[in-house]
């Protein structure tokens, strides 16, 4: 009688049972694959290349960064101050124009006029107040029988017109348009 070797089955075994876990299988033989889940079909092997690749990852970010941060930086502050530029010179132009408008005589005459209200020798010049239609009449509040007293500070309103018309750089024009004066 032989001895049965390891790994191969002897009798009536069932060639389904799985083999014990310390048994050879003989040279020539097929093993059998597992179709297992998808997760184990697909495995994950980290190998010393994948830690390479990773570590060059790592480097070149942590380089790379803050050249790009500053870079980025850069650009924008260049952009802001191209624009600054243009800008400026875009007012510089305009001023030039108002330079150009200021050195004509029939100008500076016309500004004196609508300004200042200068006149020409000979000229007579009339300023009107009150030159809007009245308004037309509130609804009759009814009369009061008391006599009622308001407190008004108007001195203190005389003395800030005063201050007011002295120190205003507005035009007349400008002043009625805003309700200034009427």
């Amino acid at each position: 009688m032989r001895k049965p070797t390891l790994g191969v089955s002897t009798g009536t075994a069932s060639s389904d049972a799985p083999a014990p876990k310390n048994a050879r299988t003989p040279r020539g033989a097929r093993i059998a694959r597992s179709r297992g889940t998808p997760s184990q079909k697909y495995s994950f092997r980290v190998s010393g290349l994948t830690f390479v690749i990773l570590g060059v990852l790592v480097v070149f970010v942590v380089v790379l960064a803050p050249g790009l941060r500053l870079y980025i930086e850069q650009r924008q502050q260049l952009a802001a101050l191209q624009q600054a530029v243009i800008d400026k010179q875009t007012q510089n132009s305009r001023l030039d124009s108002e330079v150009a408008r200021w050195s004509d005589p029939a100008y500076i005459k016309a500004q004196a006029r609508d300004r200042l209200y200068f006149v020409m020798p000979g000229e007579t010049s009339f300023l009107v107040i009150d030159d809007q239609a009245p308004a037309a009449p509130v609804e009759n509040a009814p009369v009061s029988t008391g006599i009622q007293n308001t407190r008004v500070d108007w001195l203190g309103a005389i003395f800030s017109s005063g201050v007011q018309a002295g120190l205003s750089t507005q035009t007349p024009e400008e002043l009625q348009k805003s309700g200034t004066i009427q």
